[in-house]
């Protein structure tokens, strides 16, 4: 069953396109990462879908139900997440809780096995205002409150920015149990990392989605050599590079430029090695890697 359909979606804001035409699907029980970075159109795209915002274009419908027509439906059906913490900052940890399972009609008890994992964490600062809690515990609250009424498709809008890793692990794990119980999930995220933990990714870029499918068959798709290098000087590595014939793209990586060729030379690495030390660069590490989420999608964005 599709839980999660959008039909050509498009959205003008202050003149500017922030959505261009998207369609996709998110089956039942399907966790659907949109990846891109800022401004791409991912806080757009949900706040289209949990009937926040109204499309200029196109159609969506969540479980069925349209997002412009259908709104009140949605809005006791969904859970959403925004990237900005927008909770009751005056408000305790228990008191917030309160507020949002009795909009539903429902109580912390009720539905306390959903957020059990998460609320253990809260629980020793249920007194705390909400504004004294740090990033980590605002993102539980954030998502404790989104899960309190059982929603059937749960939004998350850039959940990890700004989340220590010790956090962002804990996260990723009660996405997994939420999951195994059947619940539909989006999230959206800058950080091409989580992908792998989404069943299928959608790459979004300037409103478009540049590809959308399982993050494995994403990285296949990748065919191009691709070489990492190390070397001391960063930004003359990537001007050296850019200049030879046979390199088609470089991007730096951390300390490591992934360099994508033009086409699969005898010797590559002797070749680019080579090069380097002519330019008078001091190579620490020359090797063919396997391409991940973020090579596909620099390669997409720059496709020439």
């Amino acid at each position: 069953m599709t839980m999660v359909v959008g039909e050509k979606i498009g959205k003008h804001i202050k003149k500017l396109v922030a959505i261009r035409e998207l369609s996709f699907g998110v089956q039942k029980g399907e966790t659907f990462g949109i990846i891109g970075p800022d401004g791409a159109g991912k806080t757009t795209l949900f706040r289209i879908l949990t009937t926040l915002m109204l499309p200029d274009s196109g159609r969506a419908t969540v479980n069925g139900f349209d997002v412009v027509r259908d709104y009140r439906k949605i809005r006791t059906m969904i859970g959403y997440m925004p990237g900005r913490f927008s909770l009751y900052l005056d408000l305790t940890v228990e008191e917030n809780l309160k507020v949002f399972a009795s909009v539903f009609n429902t109580s912390i008890q009720q539905n306390l096995h959903l957020i059990k994992d998460i609320y253990s964490h809260l629980e020793p600062f249920k007194t705390r205002r909400a504004g004294a809690l740090s990033g980590g515990m605002k993102q539980k609250l954030a998502l404790c409150c989104a899960l309190i009424h059982k929603p059937l498709v749960l939004f998350l809008d850039e959940p990890t920015t700004g989340v220590d890793p010790v956090s962002r692990q804990e996260f990723w794990e009660t996405l997994s149990n939420l999951k195994k119980g059947g619940m539909t999930i989006l999230i959206s995220t800058p950080y091409m990392d989580e992908a792998s933990r989404c069943d299928r990714i959608g790459l979004i870029q300037q409103g478009n989605f540049l590809m959308v499918d399982t993050p494995q068959a994403i990285t296949s798709s990748f065919k191009d050599p691709l070489i990492a290098v190390r070397a001391d000087n960063i930004p003359k590595l990537l001007s050296d590079l850019r200049a030879h014939p046979g390199v088609n793209t470089c991007f730096a990586f951390g300390d490591t430029v992934h360099v994508r060729l033009f086409e699969q030379e005898e010797n590559p690495v002797f070749t680019l090695k080579s090069f380097l030390e002519t330019a008078g660069h001091t190579v620490k590490h020359v090797a063919p890697i396997k391409a991940g989420v973020e090579d596909c999608f620099m390669k997409l964005s720059n496709p020439l």
